[in-house]
């Protein structure tokens, strides 16, 4: 599965004075819906710090915002991801409401050793998952 839906509503404290869904929150909701994503592969971002020494960090986004999320909206989060690099992930994010595209992103994730930062392979499991 390199494609994956996660829902999400929106709550009060998503909002700005106006009820409108601060431009920065939809960060979280993207970087919820990679983790998802990997959960439902079957990867735990705790177990692979863990047991592999590896954490995934954002090196490269470029979002557009098209239309606002508004106070108690359901929204739906879309994640397709694929290879990027040896060390890295490319995913293709977008946020809908009722049918109705939000926003549009591109996230590249790298996987970095979680003691130096610094780049480390892709477990070949996961690997395995985004070449097929």
């Amino acid at each position: 599965m390199t494609s994956s839906d996660w829902a999400v509503r929106v709550y009060y404290e998503d909002t700005d004075a106006g009820g409108v869904v601060y431009h920065a929150n939809y960060l979280c909701y993207l970087e919820r819906a990679r983790t998802e994503w990997l959960r439902a592969l079957g990867f735990s971002q705790y177990r692979m710090n863990e047991e592999d020494s590896l954490v995934f960090t954002v090196v490269s986004l470029q979002l557009d915002f098209l239309r606002p999320a508004k106070l108690d909206d359901q929204l739906i989060v879309r994640s397709r991801a694929q290879l990027s690099g040896g060390a890295s992930v490319q995913f293709a994010q977008e946020i809908w409401r009722e049918g109705e595209t939000l926003l549009t992103g591109q996230v590249r994730v790298a996987c970095l050793d979680a003691q130096s930062f610094r780049p480390k392979r892709l477990p070949a499991s996961l690997r395995k998952v985004l070449q097929s």
